[in-house]
């Protein structure tokens, strides 16, 4: 069995995962299911703690949250990740193979020179003749070597090629959200920690967005379409962002804009211009012509305070989103 549980322990966790996918709200497919199956299993410290994350902050679980954590702590990739170190440690030993070979070859070369010029100078000719038959037998054997080498090094730079863009499509399986192509959550800490890792007083400002009403959106119209929306909305986001800034994915409907070195009265007018920015996005069905609703914003800016946890940073700018008043309960 996958999760090597006894028949009846199986079955006893198998009742509570499909309660608890009841209890959040979530349907049980695949993908839930096996979350859930985990979290119940309480073997998994890691993916318990960021679950019960998510419901302390008051947000509810959603299938863009179940995803993430699969794809984080489920899916099994280290077959994968395996077969890269494998290649790339067989990169490094060829390379060191390589460098050994070059190295021996050029000091046999070097004690033939030194064993051979004094005889070079001699007034014999037989000895001269015999010094010369020698360095050309030398040079040559070197010169084959290090052709051999050369072939070889081109080679290492052919699989050191195809292993960077394996380990690029890691990293954008890693780092990046699928739907949106913008940063992921794992990605948003990862930058967070290079920046105060650079200046612990580093000032960061936060722009978390809401996507107004979209859950109903997707309702109406269909999950697909509204991954479209999604990702139009997140490039329309990202325009307004430049190098220094991080756009990231953090929800089904959120994003956040963390801005290094931007005071909270900066974050407030690039969050305004996006707001404006989105709200002026038209969307027509490819399929049917129909023009769809404007879609809106709601943003909570927030500025990280000194030795703030990132976690409790996004959740206070969090609660400074004023949603349009039609959607309160």
């Amino acid at each position: 069995m996958k999760y090597h549980d006894s028949i009846s322990q199986a079955k006893k966790t198998m009742t509570l995962a499909v309660a608890q996918l009841h209890q959040w709200h979530l349907p049980v497919n695949p993908i839930n299911y096996a979350v859930s199956y985990e979290y119940c299993k309480k073997n998994k410290p890691i993916l318990t703690a960021s679950i019960k994350r998510i419901l302390l902050s008051g947000k509810s679980l959603d299938g863009f949250f179940m995803e993430q954590l699969y794809k984080e702590h489920l899916l099994e990739q280290s077959k994968f990740r395996d077969e890269i170190i494998s290649d790339l440690s067989h990169l490094f030993t060829q390379i060191q193979e390589n460098c050994q070979v070059s190295s021996a070859g050029a000091q046999t070369l070097i004690e033939q020179l030194d064993d051979n010029i004094p005889a070079l100078m001699s007034n014999n000719k037989g000895e001269v003749k015999s010094a010369i038959a020698k360095l050309h037998h030398a040079s040559t054997a070197f010169k084959k070597q290090q052709q051999a080498l050369v072939e070889q090094l081109e080679l290492s730079q052919l699989q050191t090629q195809a292993l960077e863009a394996e380990l690029e499509e890691v990293r954008q399986e890693i780092y990046l959200d699928p739907v949106t192509g913008m940063y992921n959550r794992k990605a948003m800490s990862k930058h967070v920690d290079t920046w105060l890792g650079e200046n612990s007083e580093r000032g960061i400002a936060a722009i978390v967005i809401s996507v107004d009403h979209f859950k109903q959106f997707s309702d109406r119209f269909g999950a697909l379409i509204g991954d479209v929306i999604l990702s139009k909305i997140a490039k329309k986001v990202s325009s307004y962002v430049d190098d220094s800034g991080l756009p990231v994915r953090s929800g089904s409907d959120e994003f956040i804009v963390l801005l290094p070195d931007v005071d909270g009265g900066i974050a407030s007018e690039i969050a305004e211009k996006i707001k404006q920015g989105v709200e002026k996005l038209r969307f027509v069905s490819i399929q049917s012509g129909v023009r769809l609703p404007k879609m809106s914003i709601s943003c909570g800016i927030g500025e990280m305070k000194s030795k703030e946890g990132l976690n409790h940073f996004i959740n206070r700018s969090r609660k400074a989103i004023k949603k349009p008043i039609e959607n309160r309960k």
